[in-house]
């Protein structure tokens, strides 16, 4: 019996070895027709970042009051017939407190009432789109963006000043107090003055 089991085995062994032998000498399947390898395609070179130039008229301002300066002759200049000429009479129709929020090229970020005139929601609306329109502002190169706040005096007829360049407030007849002269650093002209 035990010469039975060495049998089988040994036969069992022979036949794997016989298919093993068979399986090796059997010819590789034919190639596949290979495509050419693609070429690889060149990496595009990275450009070198070119600063974008301003939108606005550059402000050479090397601080925020000194920049909310320019703002100021950059609305007067865009809204020279709604300017307010001579001293403001002493009750106005709305004050109102605005900041203004400008990137680097003088584009237009935000709006924040500091206090707004909830008694003439018109002249809120107004405000904003002199404001908006008068986008793109001076852009302040030297700050590298900008936040200000302007006081806007309105009066009844729909014209303003703004408070940087007030003339005052007071009795028709009254002296006018003088505007600020552009200060020696500016790049931006007050309306008639010219630059530095």
């Amino acid at each position: 019996m035990i010469q039975i089991h060495t049998r089988l085995r040994f036969l069992a062994l022979c036949v794997v070895t016989v298919v093993a032998l068979l399986a090796g000498c059997a010819s590789p399947p034919p190639p596949a027709a290979s495509a050419p390898a693609p070429t690889p395609l060149a990496a595009p070179q990275p450009q070198p970042l070119r600063p974008e130039p301003p939108m606005g008229p550059p402000s050479a301002a090397l601080t925020a009051l000194d920049y909310r300066l320019d703002a100021a002759y950059h609305l007067y200049g865009k809204n020279n017939d709604r300017i307010y000429r001579g001293v403001m009479p002493h009750f106005l129709y709305a004050i109102g407190v605005l900041e203004v929020q400008v990137d680097t090229r003088g584009n237009l970020l935000a709006l924040n009432w500091m206090r707004a005139p909830e008694h003439a929601p018109e002249v809120i609306a107004e405000i904003e789109r002199t404001v908006r329109q008068a986008a793109p502002f001076p852009a302040p190169v030297q700050l590298g963006s900008a936040s200000y706040i302007e006081t806007w005096l309105w009066d009844a007829s729909g014209s303003f000043q703004l408070h940087t360049l007030s003339e005052g407030q007071g009795p028709k007849g009254q002296p006018r107090r003088a505007m600020p002269a552009p200060r020696g650093i500016r790049l931006v002209a007050a309306p008639g003055v010219t630059a530095r």
